[in-house]
C-alpha cells in the first residue's frame, strides 16, 4: 500500500472519529438530566412501565400564589416518559397520588406521555404550617399551571388535560383560569353543582335503573339496618373500629345509610340489584351486603381521615349532594348530619361557601369553554348534575355511557359514539387516527381507582 493511499485512509478514519464525537456531544440530554434542570424540580425516584420510563417528582409550589416568594411546599407528581416528540396528558387526580404510575385513556388512545398530579393538601402535598385558606380552586389551577409551564419546556408537541370525577372537575377548573395551557380537556364522571342548596341527587336516585322495586329494597335496607343500630354497631366496636370524628359510632351509623343507595348505584350495576336483601333481612345479611357494596370500613376515623382535603373543598366551594333522608327520617337520631362539616376535624375552620365558584365555572364551559369533551354514566348518581355544553361552547361533546356508573369512559360508549370521542382526542392531540393505544399499567381512573379514591 502506497504512502498516499495510507494517508487518505487515515484521513478518513480520523474524520469518521471526529463526526462521531460531534454526533455524541449534539446528542439530546437524556430525559432525566433534563428534568434535574427544571427549576423547583426534583427527581423523587424513577422506573419503568413496559417500554415507558417512569419518575414520582416533586415540584415547590407557593402555598399562596398571591404571594410567590413566601411559604412553599413541595406538590407531589409523576411522569411517564414515552418520546418528548409525542402529545402531553396532564392528569389530575383530584386527590393523593396513585402509588403506581399509569396511563389514563386518552394518553393510551394518542400514545402520549403524561404528567400526573397530587392535589394540593393531600398529604405530603400540603404546606407546613397549613393555612386552609390558601387550598381553593384558583390556588390548584395555578399548581398545575407552573407544572405546564415548566414542562412545556421539554414536550412540545400537543397537550391534553383529563381526569375523572374530582379529577375530571379539576382539569375543568384549571381550563377555565388558564384556558390555553391544554389544547384539550376531556372530563370523565365529573359533576358540576353549580348551586349546591338546589340538589336533584335525591330524585335520580329514586328513580334510576330499569327496576323500581330495587330502590325500594335499598330504602327497605337503609330501614332495616337503623331499626337493628345496636346489633351493628356492637359488631363494629368489636373490630376495633374508632369514630371520634363522627361523635359517635352511631353517628357514623346514619350517615353510611343515608349514603347507601348514592354509593350503591356509584359504583354497581342494574345486574347488582339481585344482591339487595329484601324485607325481614337478617343482621348478617344486612352486614354482607353493606360489606360489599359500601364498606363498612370507610365510615370510621381512619376510613375518613386521608379525605378532609376533599371534604372541606366540597364544604367550601364544590358544593355536595344533599342527602335524602325521606325514607328513614323517622328513625334518625343526628339528622342534618350526612354533611362535609361531619368529616373535617373541628379545628379546621370552614370559611363562608363560595356561592359563585361553581356559577362562574359553569358560565366559562357554556359561553367561553372549547375543545371539550365530557364523558358520564347514565346511572352514575354523580351525572345528575353535570357539566352541559352551551351556546358559546365550540367543538366540544357530551356523551353518556347507558346503564354507565361511576367508571363510565370512552370505551364503554356505544360504537358510534366511541368513534366520534377517539376521533376528536386523536385530532385535538395532533395523532393519527391509526395510533397504536398501548396499554402501560394500570388506569389510574379506573373503577378500582375512583372507588379507592371514594368520589
Amino acid at each position: 500500500m502506497n504512502r498516499l493511499v495510507r494517508s487518505l485512509l487515515a484521513f478518513g478514519l480520523a474524520t469518521t472519529q471526529v463526526l462521531a464525537t460531534a454526533a455524541v456531544s449534539s446528542a439530546a440530554p437524556d430525559i432525566k438530566d433534563r428534568i434535574a434542570a427544571l427549576p423547583g424540580v426534583r427527581i423523587i425516584s424513577e422506573g419503568t412501565s413496559g417500554t415507558a420510563r417512569t419518575f414520582v417528582l416533586g415540584i415547590q409550589q407557593p402555598a399562596d400564589h398571591r404571594k410567590p416568594r413566601g411559604q412553599q411546599f413541595e406538590q407531589r407528581f409523576s411522569l411517564l416518559h414515552k418520546d418528548d416528540s409525542k402529545p402531553m396528558v396532564l392528569h389530575t387526580s383530584g386527590y393523593q397520588l396513585s402509588g403506581t404510575i399509569g396511563a389514563s385513556e386518552p394518553a393510551r388512545l394518542v400514545d402520549g406521555n403524561q404528567l400526573s398530579v397530587e392535589q394540593r393538601f393531600f398529604t405530603p402535598s400540603r404546606p407546613a404550617p397549613a393555612d386552609w385558606d390558601d387550598l381553593n380552586i384558583w390556588q390548584a389551577a395555578n399548581d398545575h399551571h407552573r407544572i405546564v409551564l415548566a414542562f412545556k419546556k421539554i414536550y412540545r408537541s400537543k397537550w391534553l388535560s383529563t381526569g375523572a370525577s374530582k379529577g375530571g372537575m379539576t382539569s375543568i377548573y384549571h381550563r377555565r383560569f388558564f384556558p390555553r395551557d391544554v389544547d384539550a380537556t376531556i372530563a370523565y364522571v365529573a359533576p358540576n353543582d353549580v348551586v349546591n342548596d338546589r340538589d336533584v341527587y335525591g330524585e335520580f336516585i329514586r328513580n334510576v335503573g330499569n327496576d323500581p322495586t330495587c330502590n325500594r329494597r335499598l330504602e327497605g335496607v337503609q330501614r332495616q339496618i337503623l331499626q337493628n343500630r345496636d346489633a351493628l354497631v356492637q359488631r363494629l366496636e368489636a373490630k376495633g373500629y374508632t369514630y371520634k370524628q363522627f361523635g359517635s359510632a352511631h353517628r357514623a351509623l346514619e350517615v353510611l345509610v343515608l349514603d347507601t343507595p348514592f354509593t350503591f348505584w356509584q359504583y354497581g350495576t342494574q345486574e347488582q340489584c339481585a344482591l339487595v336483601p329484601g324485607a325481614g333481612a337478617s343482621v348478617d345479611d344486612l352486614w354482607t351486603f353493606i360489606d360489599k357494596t359500601v364498606g363498612w370500613d370507610f365510615y370510621t376515623d381512619a376510613g375518613v381521615a386521608p379525605y378532609d382535603t376533599y371534604y372541606y373543598q366540597a364544604g367550601t366551594q364544590l358544593g355536595w349532594p344533599e342527602a335524602d333522608e325521606s325514607a328513614v327520617r323517622d328513625l334518625l337520631r343526628y339528622p342534618g348530619s350526612s354533611v362535609p362539616r361531619t368529616m373535617v376535624p373541628a379545628e379546621i375552620k370552614f370559611p363562608r361557601f363560595d356561592r359563585h365558584a361553581m356559577k362562574d365555572v359553569d358560565r366559562w364551559v357554556r359561553y367561553e369553554g372549547s375543545r371539550l369533551l365530557f364523558v358520564y354514566g347514565q346511572n352514575d348518581p354523580w351525572s345528575a348534575e353535570p357539566f352541559r355544553l352551551g351556546p358559546g361552547t365550540r367543538d366540544s361533546l357530551a356523551f353518556a355511557v347507558p346503564g354507565g356508573n361511576h367508571g363510565s369512559n370512552i370505551a364503554k360508549l356505544p360504537e358510534k359514539e366511541r368513534a366520534a370521542a377517539t376521533a376528536a382526542v386523536q385530532r385535538w392531540a395532533g395523532a393519527s387516527a391509526s395510533v397504536l393505544s398501548l396499554d402501560v399499567g394500570p388506569d389510574p381512573d379506573s373503577l378500582d381507582a375512583l372507588r379507592a379514591r371514594r368520589g
